[in-house]
């Protein structure tokens, strides 16, 4: 399914941003050895070092009765620098 953007989306700094942060995280992830499609991927925004970073986080999408195993990536939301990489066990 496509969608086409209106220009009031591309004036959303929020979604610009994200989407920017997305694609940062994903890239590393892939690197990671991480199957992004298949992953369960949350967002959060959470504080580290004074500042604000958006944590994605890429888990199994079959996730009950699982524990462990998700790769977590905290990126600056304004230059997009990776901040931290967190491997679950």
């Amino acid at each position: 399914m496509t969608a086409t953007l209106t220009p009031d989306v591309y004036q959303d700094d929020i979604a610009l941003s994200l989407a920017r942060v997305i694609a940062v995280a994903n890239k590393r992830a892939r690197e990671s050895g991480v199957d992004v499609l298949q992953s369960f991927i949350t967002v959060t925004q959470q504080p580290l070092d004074g500042s604000i970073v958006w944590r994605v986080s890429y888990g199994p999408r079959d996730y009950l009765s699982r524990r462990g195993g998700d790769l977590i990536i905290d990126v600056e939301p304004d230059d997009t620098s990776i901040k931290q990489v967190l491997h679950g066990q």
